[in-house]
């Protein structure tokens, strides 16, 4: 019995696993030269309006807590894209029952989801060189997100994504 619990408990905090991050960059790129920042102009982020404010804010302020400074002439530019998907529970409980008599058995089980289908949303941030107009850095973030959140828990959520991605940047 104590098993079983451990492994459910095991399973339910692997279920509430943080954002994960993937950064990729352009290997021969100098980073020292990099002072200012500005956002690609026509991005279209896929997120609510509200939710783009909240999330360009939260870049802002991670990129300036970095050193950065904001600039109408920027060394790169900062464009951010994204989409809100359904994962499927990956979860379940399997029940059981059998039985045998005069040499026949049979039996029949049922697999129960432990956790519905939850919404996750992945997150691209692109830094591109404002002079040589290429991509030079990504960050691609992925957690789980509540339709039925409120805004202040919104903005926060947002802020720690931004952080996340923006954690590793520039790469050392």
């Amino acid at each position: 019995m104590k098993r079983i619990l451990l492994l459910t408990c095991v399973f339910l905090l692997a279920g509430c696993a943080g954002i994960r991050l993937q950064t990729d960059y352009e290997r021969e790129q100098q980073w020292a030269g990099y002072s200012t920042f500005n956002f690609y102009p026509d991005m279209q982020t896929g997120l609510s309006e509200l939710d783009s404010r909240r999330l360009l804010d939260a870049v802002e302020t991670v990129l300036r807590q970095q050193g950065f400074r904001q600039s109408e002439e920027p060394d790169f530019l900062v464009n951010v894209y994204g989409e809100t998907y359904q994962r499927p529970s990956g979860s379940s409980f399997g029940l059981g029952i059998g039985g045998t008599g005069r040499n026949v058995g049979g039996g029949v089980s049922v697999g129960i989801p432990v956790e519905g289908n939850s919404l996750s949303r992945q997150l691209t941030f692109d830094v591109i060189d404002r002079a040589k107009e290429s991509l030079v850095w990504q960050a691609i973030t992925t957690d789980r997100f509540r339709e039925d959140a409120d805004p202040l828990e919104r903005e926060r959520q947002l802020y720690r994504v931004a952080e996340k991605a923006f954690s590793r940047f520039p790469p050392q």
